[in-house]
């Protein structure tokens, strides 16, 4: 079996496959990741692994994961399904580097357009010939709802994920409004210009906001939680790594 391991910011999501099933998930701390991974090691059998780390760990803590399973580590030198067009590929986050190897795994010879939304809101998009040609990164709702906060002097912290109408009555409402309705209105228009440059075009949503966001959007879109998981699972395999 593949355990693979997504290390964010907070917290840790992993999960244990065999060859393209996703047979267990597992969420938590970043700060139980040793102790976490020892358990799941202990209930599988695991004969590879694969790690993305968005959140920098130290290196003695990436020591002791390797000497509990034999992981590699993503980053931009590790075998792809697709051809890198990115001018800076050195830059390109390794996470969506495993959401794009997931889209031309799922959807073959297709355009599709990924959209990852959780801290940033991220766009990527890989065409019908496997080559990725780069996308877009925005503020999260968290992002945004923390940025009026922090940059002005009177708008309080809102966390709220619903959005009972467009026009907002108080101080309160109007910041909700202006958030989801401004994101909502970001990832209809975005999808919008590459349905016009670009036929036949798929749309996959995923990330923690996931379950709001795929409420409010009008476009047909897949909507899918463990997206990165299942392209990291590709990248491992693709790798051979034993």
């Amino acid at each position: 079996m593949n355990l693979v391991v997504d290390i964010g910011n907070t917290r840790v999501k992993s999960a244990v496959f065999e060859e393209d099933k996703l047979v267990e998930l597992y969420v938590f701390d970043k700060r139980k990741i040793i102790s976490e991974i020892k358990r799941i090691v202990k209930k599988n059998i695991i004969s590879k692994g694969i790690i993305s780390n968005v959140a920098s760990i130290s290196e003695k803590r990436m020591a002791q994961l390797k000497q509990i399973v034999d992981f590699q580590v993503i980053s931009a030198t590790s075998k792809v399904p697709f051809v890198n067009l990115y001018k800076t590929p050195k830059t390109l986050g390794v996470d969506r580097i495993a959401l794009v190897a997931a889209a031309v795994k799922q959807f073959p010879s297709k355009n599709v357009l990924i959209i990852d939304a959780g801290t940033c809101i991220t766009f990527d998009f890989v065409n019908s010939e496997a080559a990725y040609l780069g996308g877009a990164i925005s503020p999260g709702i968290k992002m945004r709802y923390k940025a009026l906060n922090k940059f002005t002097a009177n708008l309080p912290l809102i966390e709220s994920l619903e959005l009972n109408d467009f026009i907002g009555k108080n101080t309160e409402e109007s910041i909700i409004s202006g958030v989801l309705n401004g994101v909502q209105n970001e990832i209809s228009g975005v999808i919008e210009s590459y349905n016009e440059k670009y036929s036949d075009l798929t749309v996959v949503l995923t990330g923690g906001d996931i379950n709001f966001l795929s409420k409010q959007l009008k476009s047909s879109i897949f909507a899918t939680q463990n997206f990165l998981l299942q392209g990291l699972n590709e990248i491992l395999k693709l790798n051979g790594h034993k």
